[in-house]
């Protein structure tokens, strides 16, 4: 059984395991319902408190998952319970398992087109009887048209968004059943990982939650100051959050 919504430094999040998060798409596509997906880690969080549009856009979403290592941290430090990271690119993942099965068209959009091209192939390669109805690059800017045309003329039933925040939450907040579309999602970098242009952290590493310590390493003139930023203030923000809920259990 699947724990409620709930509720995490002004943001809604289901707090799931993949195989709930897996069986929830697939009990919404049964039913016919269309499903946008967002995943929320530490940065994200914080650049949701001062960006309005990226807010919306995630609050959009009727699944939320929580991605990020210190966010499971935080809730469970705050007495929430969540029983694992269901990340964005497992998810994805995931995601093609069961397209494959279901035979779900599936449209892939995002980084170079060469790049989204050599996913799709690798992909097929993994999953057999996965359908690649289309692929389109990620750099189309603000001309979106021929892009929900292209996506709509493909016949696919799911898409996968591979460009960066706040570009993929905004993309998938303008599509919908209109393009033929039962599920959407943003998978960031995914499709460079998948096509063997960047690499994971090691197992080991995912599963103690120093994943981004991996990807900090890999691109430290990028993310360096990113990182320092947005944990510090998450730091901030958590500590007022722990200080809250202590004041509440002791009135």
């Amino acid at each position: 059984m699947t724990r409620p919504a709930t509720e995490f430094l002004g943001a809604t999040v289901h707090p799931w395991t993949m195989e709930q998060t897996l069986a929830h798409i697939e009990r919404r596509l049964d039913e016919g319902r269309f499903t946008r997906h967002a995943a929320v880690h530490v940065a994200k969080l914080v650049t949701m408190r001062s960006d309005a549009g990226l807010r919306a856009d995630v609050a959009a979403c009727d699944l939320i998952t929580v991605d990020g290592a210190g966010v499971v941290l935080g809730m469970r430090l705050a007495g929430r319970t969540v029983p694992q990271r269901v990340t964005g690119i497992d998810l994805f993942e995931g995601m093609m398992a069961l397209a494959a099965r279901r035979s779900e068209p599936v449209f892939l959009l995002g980084a170079r087109q060469a790049v989204v091209e050599a996913a799709a192939d690798r992909l097929q390669r993994q999953h057999h009887g996965l359908l690649i109805a289309g692929t389109h690059h990620g750099y189309f800017g603000q001309d979106v048209e021929p892009v929900f045309e292209a996506i709509r003329a493909s016949g696919a039933t799911l898409l996968f968004v591979g460009t960066s925040s706040p570009m993929k939450e905004r993309f998938v907040a303008r599509v919908g059943p209109e393009l033929g579309l039962s599920f959407a999602m943003g998978v960031g970098g995914a499709f460079d990982v998948v096509a063997g242009l960047r690499r994971r952290a090691p197992g080991w590493m995912q599963r103690i939650g120093m994943e981004w310590f991996y990807r900090l390493a890999q691109e430290p003139r990028r993310l360096g100051p990113r990182y320092a930023v947005t944990h510090t203030v998450y730091g901030a923000l958590l500590a007022r959050e722990l200080a809250r809920a202590l004041h509440a259990r002791r009135k």
